[in-house]
Formats: structure tokens, C-alpha cells, sequence
């Protein structure tokens, strides 16, 4: 497996030759669209069915919605352990909401290729936001807490779900304990009946670090009691702020050299974003709005707007501006080079794997990747 930079004057015959593979291939592995243009820049996957000497195994995970494709979930699944099912949420009075659409199709599709079906519980307010509120209302009821729990394992029974995914965000700071009791009851509760447990991790680098995001979430306890983590290693580039990586490198870093010295390495899965951000410029705090974007469709906005695509080796991210009826735009993604240089931290780190958000898009290069590096884990359902 080989990642080529596209060069002036190289055409998808040219580089198919060059590195004796079908032209068909390059087309594929890469989501190519005819006529086949390529950008200067451009970082194409050249597979030729070797796998790497040091392969060793890994978790993957992928959260998706229930609208997903059941062709990109069926071309997805074969390259994850995992799918989580995004998402279940609760009332004040811990009863059970569940999603719009029906989500039994994608537990069957998971099942089918051994990959275990994961309900994520999130605490939405009636608006779709993640309200701490209601998370403080519900844990801080002890009622509420049974209800709950006896109805999630009443749901994941019958549906065949085979794990939790507990994904509160902005939990206040003196609901810090009592968030901690309530992933423990949950945990006890969920493996009496044979179900895991995972939480997910604001991407902190202290114990102390301040601000609503991270101070109600205890790394080591949390630890010591899920069966696994998610960091989410992602969103310094996001909708609201100024444009930059979605996960740079460099900062993914910090995070994880924090993250292992709280929790046992083997039961952290890294955050990896399957996704990027298009800015309108000049940035302006409060104002601009990024528009989210698929890893593919950034490359055709490169190749129709005929710009090179750049890449920041510190933040091991492509990106690349262009304009738009007068408006400057830039956009930061991920790429083969950038997946690469992920997934390079789960051997570095001795890392569980990693969890992705979200697989609603296809991006061939990056479970071509997982494939050649890594020896999925798969499961006896």
C-alpha cells in the first residue's frame, strides 16, 4: 500500500503504470468520477495487496444515523468490530426515547458481518442539543437511574444490541461524581446481562483543565469502570471557529499523552473525524459558519475549482482555498496521508483502535487503510 501525491501532468493511466496496478483500481480505491481529473496535490491510495510485516489487531468502531445508506453501511462494515447506533435519548423521568427511524436493519446488517451493534444514549433536549441540565436532572435521581436502566436492557435485549455507548457532553462540574456513580451503575447493570459499556472523553490534556466541556468528565474513574473509551480526538476545527484541521496531529498528541497516563492504553479508542469543513473568509467569531463536507466531495471542489491541495505536516492535514463568486473559501479534510498518520498513533500508543465519526459518507482510502494496516477485530454474534 503506497500513497502517491498527484504531480502536474499526471493523468490516472500515467500513475496506474508507473506503478504496474489497473487503472480500474486507482479509480476505485480513490472514488475517482469521470472523466477522471485529478488535483495537484491530490494523495491517491495505490494498492498493490500487500499488507504491512508488523500488522497487529485493532477495534474499529463507527457511529452512524439510521437514514445511512445500506450501501455505504454494507461496503463499510466489512472494516469495523463495532457500530453504534446514533442515538437513543431519555426523558427527565429516565424513560427511553427512541430514534425517529427505524434502526433494526443496521443491528441485522452489523450482525451479518460480525460487528458488534452498540446503542449510544445521549442526553438531547427538544432541540437536538446536548443539554447538561437534563443530565443533571436524571443522575441526580436515583428513580430516574433504575428506570432508565431497566428500560436500556430491556431495548437492547430485544433488539439484539450487544453494548452501550454513553455519550454525555458539557456535563457540569459538581455533577462530576455523580456522572461517575452513574456510569458504574449502568456498567454493573449491563454486565450482569452480558453487554459492554464505553464512555465517551472530551479531548483533555489535564486533570484540571477547565471549561464546560471537560470538567465534568473524570478520566481515571471513568476509566477504571468502562470497559472502553472514546477520546474523541476531533473538532478543533468545527463549524463556529476559525478554519484549521478538523484533528491535527500535533494536538490529537497532547491529548493521548494525557489520556495514557489515566487509562490503560489497550481500553482507549481514539476519536478519527470522516469528515471536513469549507469556511467562507474572512473569518469572523460569531458570524461564520462552516458547511460540513465528505472527504471525497473536498476533493472535487479542488478539481472543479482547479487549485492545488496543500498539506501542514504539523497538523498532518490537507487542505486548500478557493473562491467562489467572489467569496474566498478554505477547507481543511482528511486524506490517505492524514488517515495514515492517525492510525500511526494506535501502534505508537498501544491504543485499543480507534472510533469514527461518522461513517455516513463513503471514504474508501480510509478502511483500505484499516485493512492493510491492522487485523479487524471481528466477533462470534
Amino acid at each position: 500500500m503506497e500513497i502517491y501525491v498527484v504531480k502536474e501532468a499526471d493523468t490516472v493511466d500515467k500513475i496506474a503504470g508507473r506503478f504496474g496496478i489497473n487503472v480500474e483500481s486507482v479509480i476505485y480505491d480513490n472514488q475517482l468520477v469521470y472523466p477522471y481529473e485529478l488535483a495537484i496535490g491530490q494523495a491517491l491510495l495505490i494498492d498493490n495487496g500487500e499488507t504491512r510485516e508488523d500488522k497487529r489487531s485493532g477495534v474499529f468502531r463507527g457511529f452512524a444515523y439510521p437514514f445511512i445508506s445500506k450501501y455505504v453501511l454494507n461496503e463499510t462494515l466489512p472494516s469495523l468490530s463495532e457500530l453504534a447506533v446514533f442515538s437513543y435519548g431519555f426523558t427527565g423521568e429516565g424513560n427511553l426515547i427512541y430514534p425517529k427511524l427505524d434502526d433494526e436493519f443496521m443491528i441485522e446488517a452489523a450482525k451479518n458481518y460480525r460487528a458488534l451493534p452498540i446503542l449510544t444514549l445521549t442526553p438531547f433536549d427538544e432541540s437536538g442539543r446536548f443539554s447538561n441540565e437534563l443530565i443533571s436532572e436524571v443522575i441526580n435521581n436515583g428513580q430516574a437511574v433504575t428506570n432508565l436502566i431497566n428500560q436500556l436492557v430491556d431495548i437492547m435485549t430485544s433488539k439484539g444490541f450487544e453494548g452501550i455507548d454513553i455519550d454525555f457532553e458539557y456535563i457540569k462540574a459538581e455533577d462530576r461524581e455523580a456522572f461517575v456513580e452513574f456510569v458504574r451503575q449502568v456498567t454493573l447493570a449491563m454486565h450482569e446481562v452480558g453487554f459492554t459499556v464505553s464512555v465517551d472523553l472530551a479531548p483533555k490534556t489535564s486533570a484540571d483543565q477547565p471549561g464546560l466541556l471537560y470538567e465534568g468528565k473524570d478520566y481515571r474513574a471513568l476509566g477504571e469502570i468502562a470497559d472502553s473509551v472514546l477520546v474523541m480526538t476531533y473538532e478543533w476545527g468545527y463549524t463556529y471557529g476559525p478554519p484549521m484541521a478538523v484533528a491535527p496531529i500535533n494536538k490529537v498528541r497532547q491529548v493521548l499523552d494525557y489520556a495514557v497516563t489515566e487509562i490503560f492504553s489497550e481500553k482507549i479508542n481514539m476519536g478519527i473525524p470522516n469528515y471536513g469543513y469549507d469556511w467562507p473568509l474572512p473569518f469572523v467569531q460569531g458570524t461564520t459558519k462552516a458547511k460540513t463536507i465528505g472527504n471525497v466531495e473536498a476533493v472535487r471542489i479542488a478539481i472543479e475549482n482547479n487549485v492545488v491541495i496543500e498539506f501542514d505536516k504539523t497538523a498532518m492535514s490537507p487542505y486548500f482555498r478557493y473562491m467562489d463568486n467572489g467569496v474566498e473559501h478554505e477547507v481543511w479534510f482528511e486524506d490517505a496521508r492524514s488517515i495514515q498518520a492517525k492510525l500511526e498513533l494506535i501502534y505508537e500508543y498501544n491504543l485499543r483502535g480507534a472510533s469514527y465519526w461518522q461513517i455516513m459518507q463513503l471514504f474508501i482510502n480510509n478502511w483500505l487503510l484499516i485493512d492493510y494496516n491492522f487485523s479487524v477485530v471481528k466477533n462470534e454474534i
